[in-house]
């Protein structure tokens, strides 16, 4: 595509879970008359270059069940019904429970389902077609404030697009925020995440496991069929060190951290080091310009809450954009999205500092800290209406809610 000059209304940059569910949001609430562009270099390969599988809360499974995502892949999901925590030493030789969360949010609802990544993304592109959003297979290059009404964008192939509002969906390294002068506040840790997927030869029976460790928590989640995928916490050198390992010696590690109660393990999957930090951008929102998922914020994955919380974002702006353009006003103008800033902001500031107050509280040594959480969680697993608390919590469905989170059409 060259030469292309067009005015949109919303054009986001980013094809990933939160941009293609914000744009089927809006394209399936507003209509044909108002248009809407997702521009991406990935669309259209099928996203079976991504191996990556993630946890879908009920609140983001509600969401995609509204847009009528969820039924095209309800066979790739794997609920999590169950879900054990320990705080443990490597050596130890048992591991206690301290805490447990079972139960469903409301009847045949689990608090959460584990998906493949490729499964979502391709649902949600079909989707996004389906509803007449236009997809242009390039990037946003650069972008340039040329009147009051609109941001006139470059894009990689030498396209031009005019749009009332750009939304910054394109990561955390997310160019659209660092050019539009957006600072972020955070800090690295000095650990990094080693994800793969294993095939075990007993059911996991839909449980989850977060074994707290020294070093950081070891995720056990589940997927379909005896499979289940790692996230294995380590000081970044040690991830890199035991991820570059020859399969015998990884394997080795590996089945220290997972035991062997579900038989035999077999590694399935490549073996990705993710440097992990908590930033979150001083302003979700510019000039006609909003920032939603990771280039807005990115957190700890000790509770897995990163692309639940961007798609509370989606839900949000999706919500605000909908409630303007109904009133005849501009989804690009300030206060609009001044709402959006005002509704999502506080809420990620609050759980990106509750991860990385859990991630330091228990990535450690420290035997009087050991003790003091070790209690709390035992407390916390005998108080029914707490543990209840903390499942909707977990579940996104505490605070102000927006609508598509409650299962509820724009």
């Amino acid at each position: 595509m060259t030469g292309r000059d067009d005015s949109i209304d919303v054009l986001i940059a980013g094809g990933g879970f939160a941009g293609l569910t914000l744009a089927t949001a809006l394209a399936q609430a507003l209509g044909p008359p108002f248009a809407v562009t997702v521009a991406d270099p990935t669309l259209g390969s099928g996203h079976t270059h991504d191996e990556r599988a993630s946890a879908i809360v009920a609140a983001a499974r509600r969401l995609l069940d509204t847009l009528g995502v969820w039924r095209g892949v309800a066979d790739e999901a794997q609920p999590i019904l169950d879900m054990v925590v320990t705080d443990s030493r490597l050596d130890d030789a048992v591991r206690p429970v301290f805490l447990t969360f079972a139960g469903e949010i409301e009847a045949g609802e689990p608090f959460a389902h584990m998906i493949e990544n490729r499964h979502l993304l391709a649902a949600l592109e079909a989707k996004a077609k389906e509803a007449g959003v236009t997809l242009l297979p390039t990037a946003v290059a650069k972008f340039s404030k040329a009147s009051a009404q609109h941001v006139d964008v470059e894009l990689a192939d030498g396209g031009t697009l005019a749009t009332r509002l750009l939304v910054a969906a394109d990561g955390a390294r997310s160019s659209i925020r660092e050019s539009a002068g957006i600072a972020t506040h955070g800090w690295p840790y000095s650990q990094s995440a080693i994800v793969t997927d294993v095939a075990h030869q007993r059911d996991h029976q839909g449980r989850a496991e977060e074994h707290f460790l020294p070093a950081g928590p070891f995720a056990i989640l589940p997927l379909k069929g005896n499979r289940s995928s790692i996230v294995w916490t380590e000081t970044t050198g040690e991830a890199e060190r035991i991820a570059a390992l020859p399969d015998a010696e990884f394997r080795v590690g590996l089945e220290r951290r997972f035991k062997l109660h579900l038989g035999e393990i077999t590694t399935i999957g490549a073996r990705r080091v993710h440097p992990l930090g908590f930033f979150v951008a001083r302003a979700f929102i510019a000039e006609r310009i909003a920032l939603v998922g990771d280039a807005a914020h990115l957190i700890h994955p000790i509770a897995g809450q990163g692309l639940n919380m961007g798609l509370k974002d989606v839900a949000a702006l999706a919500e605000v954009i909908v409630d303007a353009v109904r009133l005849g006003l501009d989804p690009g103008a300030a206060d609009v999205l001044e709402r959006y800033q005002r509704w999502r902001r506080f809420d990620t500031m609050s759980m990106g500092l509750a991860t990385d107050g859990l991630n330091r509280l228990f990535s450690n040594k420290s035997a009087p800290l050991r003790l003091f959480r070790d209690v709390g969680l035992g407390l916390v697993d005998r108080l029914p209406n707490l543990k209840r608390l903390f499942i909707r919590e977990a579940a996104g469905l505490v605070g102000e809610v927006p609508k598509l989170l409650r299962g509820e059409t724009l």
